[in-house]
């Protein structure tokens, strides 16, 4: 990171090659979209080139700093699409607005299961969520969420376990 701050082209090629694919795929999990996710990685390197000399190893490892900017600069994005477009639309409301003939009884099965888990997945605890999510949602393995989070890999295997449980018995109760 030194040699990121010092304005080494280098270094930062480097630092994208360790944690772009990461970066990536956290930006695509926040903006749904690929073009976005890849405008919101972009956005945030460019940040870290201009402002490398921010991170701080006190406060946790530099995997957790590109990520908490991607994050950052996701959420941003999504404020800024939401206050350009007034209109409120989900899957739901689109799915309501189609012709009866063209539902299916399977869209109308999948659009209820996504809401129990959409649901069960409200209802667990921040560090519990957090890890299913990087693993189902972002396709991490459990060591690339330890790595991530910078939590030991028996944290991130007990937390998966923990929150599994939980949204089983929470989705059992919804069904």
């Amino acid at each position: 990171m030194t040699l990121v701050e010092g304005g080494e082209a280098r270094a930062l090629e480097v630092l994208y090659d360790r944690h772009g694919g990461a970066a990536y795929s956290l930006a695509h999990r926040i903006m749904g979209d690929r073009q976005a996710a890849e405008d919101v990685t972009q956005e945030a390197f460019v940040s870290i080139w201009r402002s490398g000399g921010r991170y701080d190893a006190m406060r946790g490892s530099v995997r957790s700093w590109v990520l908490a900017i991607v994050r950052n600069r996701g959420i941003d994005a999504l404020r800024r699409a939401s206050s350009r477009s007034s209109l409120d639309y989900d899957d739901d409301g689109a799915l309501e607005a189609q012709p009866a003939e063209e539902r299916t009884d399977s869209s109308v099965l999948r659009n209820e299961r996504a809401r129990v888990v959409r649901g069960a997945m409200a209802e667990l605890p921040r560090d519990q969520s957090q890890a299913l999510g990087l693993a189902y949602f972002g396709g991490f393995t459990h060591r690339e969420i330890a790595d991530m989070l910078d939590v030991p890999l028996g944290t991130i295997k007990g937390r998966m376990r923990l929150g599994l449980e939980k949204m089983r018995t929470s989705m059992d109760e919804a069904i």
